[in-house]
């Protein structure tokens, strides 16, 4: 990953970790719903946790048990962790992996305000795991791996971590066909996890060829335009970084808006291309099956 690239994702996502952002505001508990999560399961967990940055609720198809051992990849806040902590129960655990150190400043926190025993958090990249081979019975991960400029390091790594068996359930953003060379330039667009997904069927191949036994991608027809809802929202309350995998998060004026030259941008870009011809929000689900390990 590019040292400009990796800040540039850390200081955008950093700056909604130190933000008011939470299911508080009605808007962002709105674009949690409007992904998949319901009242009850927002109401269940921190309000912190939820910043308003899903596409998707991909604890809702992880077929979590009693007793398993889940990884969240770019957990954020900590809402799918604390979700799927209480599916794999005290016996199991619930990981949450991120390279931004106020995000994992924030989970660390909502996870003692919440009195979670079961729940740990990890600074580090998604394509550098720490845990050992085969420990984990499922990987999560919500519109995040669409992020990483290194995608098959991070399948590989993925299936490193699955117990034979194991499985993949992910809400991300990929392309039904190429996008346009000035959405691909952009670091508005990548940052807005558009410009850096791949095609369905790459996706499915580096899947495949990373390990997995079986890949199904589903698209899920959600309208990625809503990404240029994002401008001029307010700094304290709905803040113009609240933002991912084509959500909106609805203002509620609070306080003076703040300027968010990279949103200006992708809101412009947004103005004149239909990503929606391109791009689309998908749910992906594989399984390591067994005896099936790293191909040569």
């Amino acid at each position: 990953m590019s040292d400009v690239l990796l800040e540039s994702i850390r200081a955008k996502y950093g700056a909604v970790a130190e933000s008011s952002l939470s299911s508080s505001h009605a808007g962002v508990k709105a674009v949690a719903e409007a992904f998949g999560y319901t009242a009850d399961e927002l109401t269940s967990i921190p309000a912190d946790a939820n910043m308003g940055l899903s596409c998707g609720n991909p604890t809702a198809t992880a077929h979590l048990r009693p007793g398993e051992v889940v990884v969240d990849l770019g957990s954020g806040g900590g809402l799918d962790v604390f979700l799927a902590s209480k599916q794999v129960g005290p016996t199991g655990r619930a990981i949450g992996i991120d390279m931004t150190p106020s995000m994992i400043e924030r989970a660390r926190a909502n996870a003692t305000s919440g009195g979670y025993s079961n729940v740990e958090f990890y600074l580090s990249t998604v394509d550098r795991i720490p845990l050992p081979d085969a420990s984990v019975d499922c990987v999560i991960s919500n519109c995040v791996l669409n992020l990483a400029p290194d995608k098959p390091a991070v399948f590989r790594e993925i299936i490193r971590v699955l117990k034979p068996g194991g499985r993949l359930a992910v809400s991300d953003i990929a392309l039904k066909s190429e996008l346009p060379a000035e959405v691909v330039s952009s670091l508005a667009a990548y940052v807005g996890c558009i410009g850096g997904a791949i095609l369905i069927e790459t996706y499915r191949a580096a899947l495949l060829d990373a390990g997995f036994g079986f890949v199904e991608i589903v698209d899920t027809g959600a309208d990625l335009n809503a990404y240029a809802k994002v401008e001029n929202q307010s700094g304290c309350c709905s803040p113009a970084m609240g933002f991912k995998g084509g959500l909106a998060v609805i203002a509620e004026p609070c306080c003076a808006p703040v300027e968010s030259t990279l949103h200006d941008d992708l809101a412009a870009l947004l103005s004149r291309y239909d990503v929606n011809q391109s791009a689309a929000s998908v749910k992906i689900y594989a399984l390591k099956t067994a005896g099936h390990g790293l191909r040569a």
